[in-house]
């Protein structure tokens, strides 16, 4: 069974991902920053990303390489935990998630980008 969210396009949530940041104080470019981080992405090939509609799993697909620390990501998005999550599509979708629920939980960048 294919997730719909595989389906649906990154452009499409992406303005949620804002709105949920916004809302919270943080800003447009923390959001960038945490996609970047995750994705490997420059900031040019995000917005060709979002200005294609890619959907989610070509959106990951097409990732220059996942963070190596995105194994630190861990925690509980919609009654899930990440780190428990079998479908690698899957558990990114939910590690940006996650990332983005700390944001708007006023968490600082650097432990957000698991900095040490």
């Amino acid at each position: 069974m294919t997730e719909r969210i595989f389906n649906m396009p990154f452009a499409k949530v992406y303005p949620l991902y804002l709105n949920k940041a916004e809302k919270k104080g943080r800003t447009k470019a923390e959001v960038d920053q945490i996609i970047t981080w995750l994705t490997g992405f420059s900031h040019e090939q995000l917005l060709e990303e979002l200005q294609k509609k890619t959907d989610f799993a070509t959106f990951f697909a097409n990732a220059p390489q996942i963070n190596p620390a995105a194994h630190l990501i861990k925690g509980v998005v919609c009654g899930v935990r990440v780190e428990d999550i079998e479908d690698p599509l899957m558990q990114k979708i939910r590690y940006l998630d996650k990332l983005i629920d700390e944001l708007a939980k006023g968490k600082a960048m650097a432990k957000i980008l698991r900095s040490s």
